[in-house]
């Protein structure tokens, strides 16, 4: 199943300052890469397969990433002339005839990419999480609004068609009320991914810029590329990495923008060699009428990922591959069998789909189905989950100040020292 793309476009008013930036249904969107690793690879395909995208140059640090994405541009044709490429993504931003930015790198270089090019005049497709830290969020909100640019965070599942059927589904009150949300990435990776030495980085990578704001730390091959998610210095872990998705979707569906209150709990039990984040990861959220709970679970594969809604009325599971849906028999003094048969409905094609709206409001100025201020309320949940776990004690959440309430120490967690000359902003 596929929308059309017209599906996504409505009228938008105009204001002076952004009337230069709209262009006409046949018009080109000139696009930069920035991070040209695999997750920044399956974004620029999927743009490159649009015709109005004239690729313009890619940017990455290790050279193999670098002439890979490339190849994907030349494969899709350049007629805008050839592209450039780059180690330095300010090369990207200061060029004038790059219209948006993709920011596939790793967590730890969302931020700064963003923050300038939205300063530059350039909308941005942020890959998710949107950030490493709740401050870097809100700056990058901030950036957006304060410069009037388009920031998609790479949600995919929130342009997926059969998941906004589920919102719809779970918002109508069909499931009845609703009090327990469950969400998990489930899997089994033992015994680990590896250990290896510390050493001279290969000549084709630029380990200095690849740190950039993190932590000086000698070169590790388990370090970066598709590993860096293991580490704390870069990323946050299976908690950001896919609880990033699903928590998206449950917020959207919860119709709700944050928690009270956070208790996790975990730890990296059982997978061996190179890495911090936990292989067990219990995190509870409670909101005014309902919880949730995130489970990270790498030693194991008999339960299964995905969402799990838990209404009076019946039980819905949500992943990439569909809905199922199954009735509830009610078991109290005078239960009658509420009216919920089981249904099924596929998955959908989602990130073709989020590709499109992006650019569709890179014309329109709408904002788009994974807006960085969606972004950024779902980080703040992966985020606080983390804290809560590594400090080893619940957390309470004022969503109006953005802060933890009462507690000094965890709120110098909402933010990290950046290591010179980088800075937000």
């Amino acid at each position: 199943m596929t929308i059309d793309r017209r599906t996504f476009l409505s009228s938008a008013a105009l204001t002076a300052a952004s009337y230069q930036r709209v262009m006409g249904a046949n018009d080109r969107i000139r696009v930069g890469l920035i991070g040209s690793g695999g997750q920044g690879r399956a974004d620029w395909k999927l743009f490159l397969k649009n015709p109005e995208v004239v690729p313009v140059a890619v940017c990455d640090v290790y050279e193999p990433n670098l002439k890979l994405g490339l190849a994907l541009a030349e494969q899709a044709g350049t007629a805008g002339g050839p592209v450039a490429s780059y180690k330095d993504f300010r090369q990207v931003i200061e060029r004038k005839d790059i219209d948006a930015v993709i920011v596939g790198t790793p967590d730890h270089w969302h931020a700064i990419p963003t923050i300038a090019a939205c300063q530059a005049g350039k909308d941005v497709y942020c890959e998710k999480p949107l950030s490493l830290t709740i401050r870097e969020g809100r700056a990058m909100v901030d950036a957006a609004r304060k410069h009037n640019r388009v920031v998609q965070t790479g949600s995919q599942q929130r342009s997926g068609p059969h998941y906004a059927q589920a919102v719809e589904m779970i918002r109508s009150g069909k499931l009845g009320k609703i009090a327990q949300v469950q969400a998990s990435l489930i899997r089994n990776a033992m015994p680990g991914w590896g250990t290896a030495v510390d050493e001279k980085p290969p000549a084709d990578l630029d380990w200095e810029m690849w740190l950039g704001p993190a932590p000086a730390r000698a070169y590790n091959k388990m370090r970066c590329l598709y590993h860096f998610r293991w580490w704390w210095d870069y990323s946050g872990g299976q908690m950001t990495n896919f609880g990033a998705h699903d928590i998206d979707i449950v917020r959207w569906a919860m119709n709700a923008d944050a928690p009270q209150a956070v208790a996790a709990f975990g730890g990296r039990y059982c997978l061996t060699g190179a890495g911090e984040t936990p292989d067990v990861q219990e995190v509870l959220y409670q909101f005014p009428d309902w919880v949730l709970t995130w489970t990270t679970c790498e030693m194991n594969s008999a339960r299964k990922s995905g969402i799990t809604v838990h209404g009076t009325n019946g039980t819905m599971r949500l992943t990439r591959g569909g809905i199922e849906i199954n009735g509830e028999k009610w078991g109290g003094l005078d239960a009658k069998q509420p009216g919920v048969e089981q249904q099924k409905y596929p998955g959908t094609e989602q990130h073709s789909v989020h590709v499109r709206n992006f650019l569709d409001c890179v014309k329109s100025r709408k904002k788009p189905n994974a807006d960085v201020e969606d972004g950024y309320k779902t980080a703040v949940m992966c985020h606080l989950g983390n804290i809560s776990m590594r400090l080893g004690r619940s957390l309470k959440w004022d969503a109006a100040k953005e802060q933890i309430t009462g507690d000094a120490d965890a709120n110098r967690w909402l933010t990290k020292e950046y290591r010179k000359p980088w800075k937000l902003g």
